[in-house]
């Protein structure tokens, strides 16, 4: 942990809580956001902490850009920092994910919601589609000969994950270990495996706090499990709520899932926040709380624990194939979640259009964000659904 600081910590708090308030575009832009701001601009924060910062937020689990926000938090106040910046980052979209949880409740059978959410559903679904391809050519290779050559372990485990994922709809957890573990063991095998040694009304009409405690108890494992199995991005839980929520337990519809990835997309600060919706749904404001607090406390202690010793964790080896191998397999389990979920939401040519033209415009427009096309989205599906 560095010295002599030239901020205080109220200044990052307030600039954790602005960004949080009024950072759109995902973890890639939010992350490039506070290396130009913290970096760059304000000189807060220097290069090389930078770098550990977001290295460590690539190898461990948790969403990218709220772990990045946590260790740079960290950096000069320890866990003060880490805790009031992660949580001045966070709470802004928790609260207006749990207002447009409300609004749904309240609003979500009439005409013009499904309208809106008609039209939202099939962009989102070109939105993870595009940022699919972006985390696999970023994190595995592009798609090309001489990466399916070079990096062949990890296309093989992205392949499985994705076709696993297709056909069981199902999350595989035990599947992303073995993949860490089984590149580990090709390419950058433990030492101690080599010695051959192992070491074993209103209120109630929006559903405010209407919830059962068994319901939360469900909640706090699921989310829990599923925070701690999240890798680089926020869409990589994608699979994994899809799975639990609508597949398992049938806490939300397939349509109130796309819509409930579709709110994460139109508020600011990190994907992941749309578990804060998914809760508000199944059991109110306890079930957002418990839920965002189960998704974000796995990525805090993964984050504020290894920090003091990260420098020599991340020469590690053996630890970076690991990571390596659960990624190429939870990106896999992305794309085969993300099949799934577009044949069961892009229902008619409308659909598809809008999911392909987000695609083109996502690839084609340069600096175009998501909340623009979602509004765009919106406004078709009105169009589409009331008016033609």
């Amino acid at each position: 942990m560095s010295n002599q600081p030239t901020y205080t910590l109220r200044q990052l708090v307030l600039y954790f809580l602005k960004l949080g308030t009024t950072g759109f575009g995902g973890p890639v832009a939010l992350v490039g956001y506070m290396h130009k701001d913290l970096v760059e601009n304000r000189k807060w924060i220097s290069e090389e902490e930078y770098k550990q910062g977001l290295a460590l937020a690539q190898l461990a689990p948790g969403p990218l850009a709220a772990q990045l926000g946590i260790y740079l938090g960290f950096v000069h106040y320890g866990l003060w920092g880490a805790t009031l910046a992660g949580i001045a980052f966070i709470i802004p979209s928790f609260i207006m994910v749990v207002l447009l949880g409300m609004a749904y409740k309240l609003y979500g059978g009439l005409p013009w919601m499904q309208a809106v959410f008609y039209g939202v559903g099939a962009a989102v679904i070109g939105i993870i589609v595009n940022s699919s391809y972006k985390l696999t050519t970023k994190s595995i290779g592009k798609f090309n000969l001489q990466s399916f050559k070079q990096n062949w372990m990890l296309w093989l485990l992205f392949i499985t994950a994705a076709a696993i994922t297709f056909f069981t709809q199902q999350e595989q957890i035990l599947l992303f270990v073995a993949a860490g573990l089984l590149y580990m063991f090709l390419k950058a095998p433990p030492k101690w495996f080599n010695n051959k040694t192992v070491n074993g009304f209103v209120l109630l009409q929006i559903g405010f706090w209407n919830y059962e405690a068994s319901t939360l108890e469900k909640i706090a494992l699921f989310f829990t499990k599923a925070g701690a199995f999240v890798f680089g991005s926020g869409l990589a839980i994608v699979p994994f709520l899809h799975a639990g929520v609508v597949t398992e337990n049938h806490w939300l519809t397939e349509q109130q899932f796309v819509d409930a990835v579709a709110v994460a997309m139109i508020t600011p600060g990190p994907v992941v926040i749309t578990v804060g919706f998914i809760g508000y749904l199944v059991a109110g404001f306890p079930g957002a709380s418990v839920a965002a607090l189960s998704t974000f406390l796995p990525c805090y202690l993964f984050t504020v624990i290894p920090a003091p010793y990260f420098k020599k964790i991340a020469k590690n080896q053996s630890i970076k194939a690991f990571v390596d191998g659960i990624t190429a397999a939870v990106i896999g389990a992305l794309v085969g979640a993300v099949i799934v979920i577009a044949t069961r939401s892009i229902l008619d040519i409308p659909t598809a259009f809008i999911a392909i033209t987000t695609i083109c415009a996502l690839i084609y427009i340069k600096n175009i964000r998501e909340p623009y096309i979602i509004f765009i989205a919106a406004l078709l599906g009105i169009f589409i659904k009331l008016i033609l």
